[in-house]
């Protein structure tokens, strides 16, 4: 942890997320707390950033087309794109962890079966899988979720994968077996908690893809559906509008880059500290 702390990737990824997560989470405090609130349409719409309408409200962000808060509508929206992203991303370790574990200690037809599944899945065209599914049923924040997790566990599967087959055959593996230990003990209690240092790393990662893949959806309008706020949904509102009201959709999307990034930096971080190969060299070489 403090190696992450001395990296200026991981200290400023953090407080990028800490920040934007806090805002999300005490979103009653930091806005006017409603997102949908629409008053007069004709004199609120379409208000520039640190405007104040007629009945006194500041708009630190301005407004959209109906008046509402773009501020408020981001910091709600906040709430759903990094749910839904984590979620889904934690969907995706779980199914992954489950098939690459099993198919990296049991050897025959289980490995067989569970890696073709993989392989599989893997070869198929993800953001058009997402669109066919997305479009079969109603949109919703809980279909996405499913969505995003079903078809994000492959890249964790083959890395849980790599990692048992390798820590399978160190001695202490070997150790408990011979004492009589179940293999299915070995592997939860043993193998799994050695082998999840490259899936936390995918985890950082994939939070950021997992974001940008339903703030897509959304755009699409198969993601989260309006009057529900997500960043996804606040760009294709305002993407008619870029010349006379460009704040309604950059607010957003400048939110979605900054989270997007700081997700990116933190696995980058989160790698070197946890990479047994750099984790005891000095921080800074001498000159």
């Amino acid at each position: 942890m403090r190696r992450l702390w001395r990296d200026r990737r991981g200290a400023c990824s953090v407080a990028v997320l800490a920040i934007v997560s806090g805002a999300a989470g005490a979103g009653p405090l930091v806005s006017t707390g409603r997102p949908a609130a629409q008053h007069d349409i004709v004199a609120t719409r379409f208000l520039r950033p640190l405007a104040t309408d007629d009945s006194g409200s500041f708009h630190a962000l301005g407004t959209d087309r109906f008046g509402r808060d773009v501020w408020t509508r981001l910091v709600y929206g906040a709430r759903v794109s990094l749910a839904v992203g984590a979620l889904a991303v934690l969907l995706s370790v779980l199914i992954g962890v489950l098939v690459g574990g099993a198919a990296g200690f049991w050897p025959g037809p289980v490995r067989t079966s569970l890696l073709a599944l993989t392989d599989f899945v893997l070869a198929l065209p993800r953001v058009v899988l997402l669109l066919l599914l997305a479009a079969m049923a109603r949109p919703s924040a809980t279909l996405v979720i499913v969505v995003l997790g079903l078809t994000g566990w492959m890249s964790v599967a083959r890395l849980v994968h790599g990692e048992v087959r390798s820590l399978a055959a160190r001695p202490f593996v070997e150790g408990a077996v011979a004492l009589g230990v179940s293999r299915r003990r070995v592997l939860v209690r043993h193998i799994l908690p050695n082998a999840l240092t490259p899936v936390i790393v995918s985890a950082a990662l994939g939070l950021g893809n997992a974001i940008t893949l339903e703030a897509g959806l959304s755009f699409l309008g198969l993601g989260v559906q309006p009057p529900t706020p997500s960043w996804g949904n606040m760009i294709a509102s305002g993407r008619d509008t870029l010349v006379n009201a460009p704040w309604v959709a950059a607010a957003p999307g400048v939110a979605l880059v900054l989270v997007v990034v700081a997700c990116t930096l933190l696995g980058d971080a989160l790698q070197d500290a946890l990479n047994p190969a750099t984790r005891y060299l000095p921080h800074r070489l001498p000159p």
